[in-house]
């Protein structure tokens, strides 16, 4: 695809006015949509059909994550917050049903199945992670872990396209830039205390703090964002994040090294090249 990316592809169904004007929506799913064309691309007897498989999966994969951005309750009475909530419920109705479209255009009748298969086995994993987090049972690693899969279980069912020793090898490579994604999206979401509540760093303090502070973590609805400051400088939560960002990068690193493919090697690091400029820059070193 040279310099025209996946993302460019997908503007056609994702950029309305509308929708831009009223609400936002999450980020493009490119760097697992790119992971998933270079390995279709390499080693698949489906390689034809890989732009149209990485496409119709970013679709379905925003439609998850657009759906995942709707607050759980319709409180806000505001024109203009109900408004952007009824439009994310559609935006994310309508990119879900791109990818049934589009597949069913090509002919694509077995994809369709395998892919509304794989949208729910990350629903059933959302649900596990919400009722666990409702329980207070989840620990800062099952968040993570169950987050990676969540993001990924989609992409996951493309094995079964894939031939030979990438078959297997794809699992743990999706996992492994996926779980780099969301250790970078903790760190910068560190500094936006307005999202604490759902971030690897408040299951994180409520496994590691004191009573009182998780006490005052259950009950506060509304952040103190002088309090939860202390409370992530006191438990280091940036540097830890940090360091399990370089140790992830450095195992999914070997892992591609391994691979059979020299082009595939090249076009994997080339698509990991985010988290080496974030890793190698001055503001990074100083927060670990």
């Amino acid at each position: 695809m040279d310099n025209y990316t996946l993302e460019d592809s997908a503007k056609k169904y994702t950029q309305y006015d509308m929708i831009q004007s009223n609400t936002d929506l999450p980020q493009f799913p490119n760097m697992r949509s790119e992971m998933l064309f270079a390995v279709l691309k390499k080693g698949s007897s489906s390689a034809g059909n890989g732009e149209l498989y990485a496409l119709v999966a970013a679709l379905a994969q925003l439609g998850l994550d657009t759906h995942e951005m709707i607050p759980a309750t319709n409180d806000r009475k505001e024109k203009k917050e109900a408004r952007a909530r009824q439009l994310k419920v559609l935006a994310g109705d309508y990119f879900s049903s791109r990818f049934y479209n589009l597949l069913s255009q090509a002919g694509q009748v077995e994809m369709v199945r395998q892919m509304s298969d794989a949208i729910c086995d990350v629903n059933r994993i959302k649900m596990n992670l919400y009722t666990k987090m409702l329980q207070w049972k989840v620990s800062a690693e099952d968040y993570l872990h169950l987050s990676v899969h969540i993001k990924s279980q989609l992409y996951a069912s493309f094995s079964r396209q894939l031939e030979g020793g990438l078959s297997r090898s794809w699992p743990e490579l999706l996992q492994g830039y996926t779980k780099c994604e969301l250790l970078l999206e903790e760190i910068k979401r560190v500094d936006h205390v307005g999202s604490f509540r759902l971030s690897w760093a408040f299951w994180h303090i409520m496994q590691s703090g004191t009573k009182e502070e998780k006490r005052q973590l259950q009950q506060q609805e509304e952040p103190d964002h002088t309090k939860l400051r202390t409370l992530i400088l006191k438990y280091n939560v940036k540097a830890q994040l940090l360091q399990m960002l370089e140790s992830q990068f450095k195992l999914v690193s070997d892992k591609i090294r391994s691979l059979e493919s020299d082009k595939l090697i090249l076009e994997l690091f080339r698509i990991g090249e985010p988290f080496t400029r974030y890793l190698t820059a001055p503001k990074a070193i100083e927060e670990g």
